[in-house]
């Protein structure tokens, strides 16, 4: 890695972080060769959550703008394509994990309590933490439901196991909420469970129900988490550098809550006690003119590269596991997906 930037996994040299944030390709960009499956997962997912109650079918439908990236499900279907044949079962599943990743972003908006994802209204800013709470728990319990319609179980343990981790980083996140003392394998281990996880099944799902063998199968998943932890890294920067308009949501929010990042938690570990002490009061009183100091301090000890230059690590270890695949159209585009984690805006 090269002092003061990120590794630009393309070979092209390194960039400071603002200027990453503002170029790059987007998910969308990598949809067109899985367009008609994405479209028949699309269906799926709104035939199941199809409700006879004007009101439940009102908040699914203000759902779809949360569901921007359609991530999780690009990657089941890439994934089985890069292994081979892609199969009825795999826009079941691709459904599968957008109902699962829209319901976490239907809970996180509530522990955050933000008002805004992707340019509209949170369903708790609309509705209120009742009805928020409850759609997440009818999201999670349609995506089982769904799951439990193919013929074998396993799909259900899988994603049942990779829920489970994702409410356990949840959960630990919260626990570490105000921890000044938060050291970075803490932070990475919350960010692998919350968000990593379910990006990671998402892609073992997609090789093995295209008939996989257990090795490729395992390094899928790999690639999985080693994207997805690099993801959150990129969204952690986002929160703390980004702008509002641009991102579409509620920024700041990590450190409204105390929720420490990546960038934080190396800035308390690098910077001289000064420093250290006024970025604890700053922390105890959030708020906008809180993260415009709080980004001098980022800046000046180059802590928003530095947490670059770790998201980039994950995408060569990403990159690395795909390397056990044959070259095809789909590994081109997983490997072009990765990389733009680097480049993302939003």
């Amino acid at each position: 890695m090269l002092n003061g930037g990120v590794a630009d996994v393309t070979g092209t040299g390194t960039m400071s972080a603002s200027t990453m944030l503002g170029q790059g390709p987007r998910i969308a960009d990598f949809l067109a060769p899985i367009a008609s499956e994405l479209a028949e997962a699309e269906r799926i997912f709104a035939q199941e959550l199809g409700s006879r109650h004007p009101f439940v079918q009102q908040l699914v439908d203000h759902c779809s703008a949360f569901r921007g990236k359609r991530l999780r499900p690009a990657l089941v279907l890439l994934c089985g394509q890069a292994v081979g044949r892609l199969t009825p079962d795999h826009p079941v599943l691709a459904a599968v994990v957008e109902m699962i990743h829209t319901a976490t972003l239907v809970h996180d908006d509530i522990l955050d309590e933000s008002l805004v994802r992707r340019h509209a209204a949170t369903i708790n800013a609309e509705w209120g933490n009742e009805t928020a709470v409850l759609l997440g728990d009818y999201l999670f319990t349609h995506a089982f439901h769904l799951a439990a319609s193919l013929e074998s179980t396993l799909a259900c343990r899988w994603i049942g196991r990779a829920t489970n981790l994702v409410c356990e980083g949840e959960m630990n996140q919260v626990h570490h909420r105000g921890d000044l003392d938060l050291d970075e394998s803490t932070y990475l281990d919350i960010i692998q469970g919350k968000t990593a996880e379910l990006i990671a099944v998402s892609c073992k799902l997609g090789a093995h129900y295209a008939g996989a063998d257990v090795e490729t199968t395992e390094r899928l998943e790999r690639f999985g988490r080693d994207l997805g932890s690099a993801f959150q890294i990129a969204d952690d920067v986002l929160d703390l550098w980004g702008e509002e308009r641009v991102a579409g949501k509620s920024l700041g929010t990590d450190l409204f809550k105390q929720k420490l990042t990546l960038p934080v938690i190396r800035l308390l570990n690098v910077a001289p006690l000064e420093v250290r002490r006024e970025v604890h009061g700053l922390l105890n009183q959030p708020g906008p003119e809180t993260r415009r100091r709080l980004r001098d301090h980022l800046n000046a000890y180059k802590t928003l590269d530095y947490s670059w230059t770790i998201a980039g690590r994950f995408v060569e270890s990403s990159l690395e596991a795909l390397a056990i695949l044959p070259p095809s159209q789909a590994r081109t585009l997983l490997e072009a997906m990765a990389r733009s984690v680097l480049r993302r805006d939003r």
